[in-house]
């Protein structure tokens, strides 16, 4: 094992700070704040700085390295032209705080992008600040909040998510303030419309769903769910987690939907992982339009004077919403990651529907892949009740209950074994409606090739003794862990006395 606090080198080096004592008139530290020993910074030269940094990188596993089937996450290879665009100069040296005439070039991609994701969704106006699904959803949800006060609809109080939802949905209603009301699935993992209608009331502020749902199936009846809650005065959120699905096919708007966040580190490609970065912009309805965080990129036409004069007008500006719930995120969001998205649908255009189809293509071979070669050792019905003839969208479920009753083998035991062959595991027990889950997601930028090796060594894993699959992952740098005991006790620093 090799860590930055290994190496010991001559005194006074790896580092530079000021010398000598404060000087009279300057400000003096507190004596209860001055260490009582020096600090242990590490002293490198810079070759063994670069060799700690590649031997870390060698540890950690990511996109460039293997097959990501996280489900519900979309880790899709990223095209490094992105990378080369949102480094140019013009781009990656500008100050947010730059007058508007400085930033007329950043402005126009902010306002393309805008637009762009508002004709994806079906939406009126979009917001590029939030720095993260989540927080584009708990966005929304104050929009969504502040309309209804605007109103004096204040006993709007309830969200209501289906059972099925993902876990940020309830958290970021709450973190707003509403109750949470959870209605049941049916059993084929779709909503339950009598569920809904029975809860839906004059309390209801909004519900929160996905399309395709978190088991990869599409809502067939979320016209008939939006009719449910409109009729109660709600509103329809859409979380985009599953955007990857529909994209150029459908839109939130068409279902009904008001309200709707983007994940720009999903659907469009911007790398994430490890807690960033990323970008999750909200697109709105005009009425919700007003309480969107500002500011927002804005376009003005040049008046026919003005054209005549040939004045040097800037078209581009920002512009702050009438009834803005505030900012949500320092300066205009995660710039990086907009120029990335933008340059990645610049040059695919039309080509994103392609993106979709190809997405939904390669979650249903693989499904069937493997369904297919473990029905070839004996194991069978890995899907849930009626799914089986389903079309699954961008991501499929697998039960592997089955295998547990049969193999005596766990889906988390399945899951540190494709560890050690070199991939990286898919979610397990999520969503919780299904037993032993497993939610796999290979994306559209897999070959047929990695998909097939995948399924097989898949089935693979079924086949390995019992008893030596509890003790998997045995290749990787770090054995299987206890995940409840690490969640409950984090460590975030070097575990040395700083004294």
């Amino acid at each position: 094992m090799s860590h930055l606090f290994d190496h010991h080198g001559a005194e006074n080096t790896g580092y530079s700070q000021p010398q000598g004592l404060p000087t009279k008139g300057q400000a003096t530290v507190p004596k209860g704040l001055i260490r009582k020993n020096q600090a242990r910074w590490p002293r490198l030269s810079e070759p063994e700085m670069v060799r700690h940094y590649t031997w870390l990188s060698k540890r950690n596993f990511g996109i460039d390295t293997g097959f990501y089937p996280l489900g519900s996450c979309t880790m899709k290879h990223n095209p490094r032209v992105n990378e080369v665009i949102a480094q140019l100069p013009g781009i990656a040296d500008i100050h947010p705080h730059l007058p508007e005439h400085h930033l007329q070039g950043l402005l126009s991609i902010y306002y393309e992008m805008q637009h762009m994701l508002e004709i994806c969704a079906g939406m009126d106006q979009v917001t590029l600040q939030p720095v993260a699904g989540a927080q584009g959803e708990f966005t929304a949800v104050r929009c969504i909040q502040e309309y209804f006060r605007l109103r004096g609809e204040d006993q709007r109080t309830k969200v209501i998510v289906p059972d099925s939802a993902h876990g940020t949905n309830p958290a970021s209603a709450a973190m707003a303030g509403f109750e949470i009301v959870e209605i049941p699935s049916r059993e084929d993992g779709r909503i339950d419309l009598d569920a809904l209608a029975a809860v839906a009331d004059e309390t209801t502020a909004a519900m929160m769903i996905t399309n395709p749902n978190t088991l990869g199936l599409f809502e067939a009846d979320i016209s008939a769910a939006s009719a449910i809650v409109h009729a109660a005065g709600g509103q329809m959120y859409y979380d985009g987690a599953n955007f990857n699905a529909i994209l150029g096919i459908t839109s939130p708007g068409l279902m009904g939907f008001d309200a709707v966040h983007f994940n720009l580190h999903k659907t469009f490609s911007q790398p994430h992982g490890g807690g960033g970065p990323g970008s999750g912009p909200i697109g709105v309805k005009a009425h919700l339009a007003p309480f969107l965080p500002g500011p927002l990129a804005a376009r003005r036409t040049p008046t026919a004077e003005e054209r005549s004069q040939a004045v040097d007008e800037h078209w581009y500006h920002w512009l702050e919403p009438e009834h803005s719930i505030g900012k949500v995120q320092q300066w205009h969001g995660n710039a990086g990651a907009v120029i990335r998205c933008w340059a990645y649908y610049r040059r695919y255009g039309n080509g994103l529907t392609t993106m979709s189809e190809h997405a939904v293509l390669n979650a249903n071979y693989l499904r069937h892949a493997i369904h297919r070669e473990a029905k070839r050792i004996g194991v069978d019905h890995l899907f849930i009740d009626g799914a089986e003839t389903d079309i699954a969208k961008h991501e499929f479920t697998l039960s592997m209950q089955p295998a547990k009753d049969a193999l005596g083998i766990s889906a988390m035991d399945v899951a540190k074994g494709l560890l050690d062959r070199g991939y990286m595991a898919p979610t397990v027990y999520f969503p919780l409606v299904v037993p032993e889950c497993m939610m796999i997601e290979p994306t559209e930028t897999e070959s047929k090739d990695t998909l097939d090796t995948f399924a097989k060594h898949f089935v693979e894993v079924l086949t390995v003794d019992p008893e030596v699959l509890h003790q998997a992952p045995i290749t990787t740098p770090v054995r299987r862990v206890d995940e409840v005991y690490a969640a409950r006790n984090l460590c975030l620093r070097h575990p040395f006395d700083d004294a």
